[in-house]
């Protein structure tokens, strides 16, 4: 099933995120996390892919493991360290495996890569090379919060325009902390005539380390609210895990509430974090 139709489908879509392992030793432990949380039942799953194309095969297993379980797979692929050729190999496979659905990204620079000779530069290439190859429903990242990389909202939204015109159905977002800065960004995204579906992706903050990589290497603003749940809980594992749901699950309603129908979660290979959301939202999913 692609994507688009069940995001734009009436019933809210809650989806969940899996990454493979770096590993081959780690990936049974990683398939197994991935079995619990397609027990759930979502509206999809997504399967990131490593720096550099690092996990390309476990992402395919995955997603094709996923299919066979009965649950719509979307397949992350970014082109940042690829040749054309190797991309559509990599097409040619997802497609031979059923797999109808891309989230095509650029990925990250890694420190002292020289860009000069690279292929593929941007995201959108990429979307535009999967949509003349056929057959898949196209997804694109984007940040609410204006990517890192943009001099400012402007350039980034037309970046977003220029991924849209070039095969893009939708947009999945980078996690965020509150709310209103999506709502402004998708009115920005409404004033400049982008008229995909957006959908949301939220972060459980569940445990210290996470609280500390996402200072370290993001630009997200941390409402005074959140600040204060770290503040109180972050030292007692169990109590933050819990405080870290609540306030992904109060994210979440509050979303659906005011209109924003499709949900991802980055759920981090924790089947009891995916389940622990599922249950507090059962009957608004219903």
């Amino acid at each position: 099933m692609k994507v688009i139709d069940i995001i734009k489908g009436e019933k809210p879509s809650l989806s969940f995120e899996v990454f493979p392992p770096k590993l081959s030793a780690n990936f049974e432990s990683v398939m197994q996390a991935t079995a619990k949380i397609a027990e759930l039942k979502p509206s999809f799953m997504s399967v990131t892919y490593g720096a550099g194309g690092g996990t390309s095969k476990y992402t395919a297993d995955i997603a094709s493991k996923l299919l066979n379980m009965g649950v719509t797979p979307i397949a992350h692929l970014s082109c940042i360290s690829s040749k054309r050729d190797e991309i559509e190999l990599l097409l040619s496979d997802l497609k031979e495996r059923g797999i109808e659905n891309i989230l095509a990204l650029r990925g990250d620079i890694s420190d002292g890569m020289d860009r000069t000779n690279l292929e593929y530069h941007y995201a959108s290439e990429l979307a535009s090379e999967i949509r003349d190859f056929g057959g898949f429903c196209i997804g694109g990242a984007c940040y609410p919060e204006t990517h890192p990389e943009s001099r400012n909202s402007k350039e980034d939204i037309d970046s977003l325009k220029i991924k849209v015109e070039n095969g893009c159905e939708f947009l999945t977002t980078q996690m965020f902390f509150d709310n209103n800065i999506l709502y402004n960004f998708m009115y920005r995204l409404y004033r400049e005539g982008v008229d995909v579906p957006v959908v949301a992706g939220i972060m459980p903050v569940t445990n210290a380390a996470q609280i500390k990589r996402i200072c370290s290497i993001s630009q997200n603003v941390l409402p005074q609210r959140f600040l204060r749940l770290v503040d109180r809980y972050g030292e007692n594992p169990e109590a933050m895990k819990q405080a870290g749901i609540a306030y992904a699950t109060e994210q979440i309603i509050d979303l659906y509430a005011n209109g924003v129908n499709a949900v991802h979660v980055y759920s981090m290979n924790k089947p009891d974090v995916a389940a622990a959301i599922q249950n507090n939202i059962s009957e608004i999913l219903r």
